[in-house]
């Protein structure tokens, strides 16, 4: 039987994706890594009380920290204001400019999320964790501060550690470079940074790519994941006006004056 693992459109990559599923999103800061077609097809498909782990909570909309030139893209944002958002679990969910809020910080302080911040290199080792099979794992990182409160404490060679457990996900939305049809991935640039680890830690990973090859043709030397930790592969268009933030705004009010009609 082939593999088929390339589905047409975004809306059919996500369409079984229920409420209350955890999700795992990459994106360092700004656009690099970021899956935005797979978010916008997400925040249309409308499942809510998500769980969202990603090393921010959607930070680049506000700050437009990493866009390029003029243009706004799209990010968790979004889903976090469309109320599908239960929990954030990251390392950066609120901008370093406290005159900058965004939609993660307004909604915590609206009582609408529940936010766990977790240190950026805990983070990744508890999705690697997640992805290895390994439970949980001792760390030196947050001793000290808050962040130990409730948390078992142990002293190995006189040093206190506390007790990180691993992170898994329903799913997980990848953003990568090029893909064969086997689901052999590449990143490129940054977008390796938290990629390559939340495909391994996820039930289902969904990819989407710049372009997909035919097996054989990526050097296997080359590749960062390989095809048994991808489930979907989805070929971004070149038109980037749909994940455009401008776009966004434009779908949102449409979509705010359809429901007040609706209501009347």
């Amino acid at each position: 039987m082939p593999i088929r693992k390339v589905v047409p459109t975004f809306r059919e990559a996500v369409a079984d994706i229920p409420d209350g599923a955890t999700l795992f999103l990459d994106g360092f800061g700004g656009p690099g890594g970021m899956p935005h077609f797979l978010i916008l097809a997400l925040w249309e498909h409308g499942a809510k009380n998500l769980t969202i782990i990603s090393n921010t909570a959607g930070i680049a909309m506000a700050a437009g920290f990493g866009m390029p030139g003029s243009k706004r893209y799209i990010d968790h944002s979004i889903l976090i204001e469309n109320g599908q958002v239960r929990k954030v679990i990251a390392s950066f969910p609120v901008t370093a400019n406290p005159s900058v809020m965004s939609a993660a910080e307004r909604a915590w302080r609206e009582g609408k999320l529940e936010i766990e911040t977790v240190p950026q290199g805990t983070l990744v080792e508890r999705i690697r964790a997640g992805g290895a099979g390994i439970a949980a794992f001792y760390t030196p990182t947050g001793v000290g501060t808050l962040l130990e409160q409730g948390k078992e404490k142990r002293v190995f060679n006189g040093r206190e550690y506390v007790l990180e457990t691993a992170l898994t996900a329903d799913y997980a939305f990848i953003r990568a470079w090029r893909a064969d049809r086997l689901g052999n991935l590449v990143y490129r640039g940054t977008s390796r940074n938290f990629n390559a680890v939340m495909a391994t830690a996820a039930r289902i990973t969904i990819a989407e790519v710049d372009e997909v090859v035919e097996p054989g043709v990526l050097d296997p030397d080359h590749v960062h994941t390989p095809a048994v930790y991808v489930k979907r592969i989805v070929v971004r268009p070149q038109d980037e006006t749909p994940i455009l933030a401008e776009t966004y705004e434009r779908l949102r009010q449409q979509r705010a004056g359809q429901g007040n009609l609706s209501s009347r």
